[in-house]
C-alpha cells in the first residue's frame, strides 16, 4: 500500500466518524433543551390544572303524552292521580301536556327556556312537592300559581315535582317535563318542543297534539 493510499485511508476513516459524532451531540443538546423546557414548566403546568369536569350536555326526548284526556302518563309508566284537563275539546288554554327526556350526559343539565308551539315557558321554581289538581274554573296556572306560560319537572311518578330554585336532571336520570298550556292547540298539529339550558345548549323535538309516544 503506498503512502497516498494510507492517508486516503486515514481521511476517510475521519470523515466516517465525523457525521456519528455529530448525531450524538445534537441528541445530547436535544435532551439537555428538553430537560430544561420540563423544568421551567413544571410550575405552570401544575398551577393551570383544569378545574372541574367536561361539561357535554346530552338531553334526550324520549316521549310525550300530549292526548286529550283527564290525566297524563308519566314517564315511568305511572299515571299522574291529579286531573290535567278536559276530555273532547282539544289542548285547550290551562290544560296539561307531559314530556320525557333523559340525561344521557356526565353532568347534571339545567334547564332554561322551553319553547312549545308559539310560546316560551320557564321553570317555575320551588313550586312545592306535589302536583296539584287542574281546576277547569280557575285560570290561576300551573301549580296554584297566578297565570302564566311555566313548567315543572316531575322526577318521580305519580306527582313527585322538583322542588328547587332550577330545574336539573342528573346523570342518566329519567325526568317528565310538565307545562301548562298558555295558548290553544289543534289536535293532530305537529308542535315543535325546544329546550334550551343555561349552558346555550338546545335540544328539540316534536309533539303531536292528541297523541302519545313513548
Amino acid at each position: 500500500m503506498t503512502k497516498l493510499q494510507s492517508k486516503q485511508n486515514k481521511l476517510t476513516s475521519r470523515r466516517a466518524v465525523a457525521p456519528v459524532i455529530a448525531t450524538l451531540l445534537l441528541v445530547a443538546i436535544a435532551v439537555v433543551g428538553g430537560s430544561i423546557v420540563f423544568v421551567f414548566s413544571q410550575g405552570f403546568f401544575s398551577s393551570a390544572q383544569v378545574s372541574g369536569s367536561p361539561n357535554i350536555e346530552s338531553l334526550r326526548i324520549i316521549g310525550y303524552d300530549a292526548t286529550d284526556g283527564t290525566t297524563l302518563k308519566i314517564h315511568d309508566g305511572t299515571t299522574s292521580t291529579v286531573l290535567s284537563g278536559a276530555t273532547g275539546n282539544g289542548l285547550a288554554d290551562g290544560e296539561r301536556v307531559a314530556i320525557y327526556v333523559q340525561n344521557n350526559g356526565v353532568s347534571k343539565a339545567t334547564l332554561g327556556e322551553l319553547r312549545f308551539g308559539g310560546t316560551v315557558y320557564d321553570f317555575v321554581a320551588n313550586s312545592g312537592t306535589t302536583l296539584d289538581d287542574w281546576d277547569a274554573a280557575l285560570d290561576n296556572g300551573i301549580i296554584g300559581l297566578p297565570p302564566g306560560a311555566g313548567y315543572v319537572i316531575l322526577t318521580q311518578g305519580p306527582d313527585a315535582i322538583l322542588d328547587a330554585t332550577s330545574g336539573t336532571i342528573q346523570p342518566g336520570q329519567q325526568a317528565t317535563i310538565i307545562l301548562e298550556l298558555d295558548e290553544n292547540v289543534k289536535t293532530g298539529r305537529d308542535a315543535q318542543f325546544k329546550l334550551t339550558t343555561t349552558n346555550g345548549a338546545v335540544f328539540v323535538g316534536t309533539v303531536i297534539a292528541g297523541q302519545q309516544s313513548g
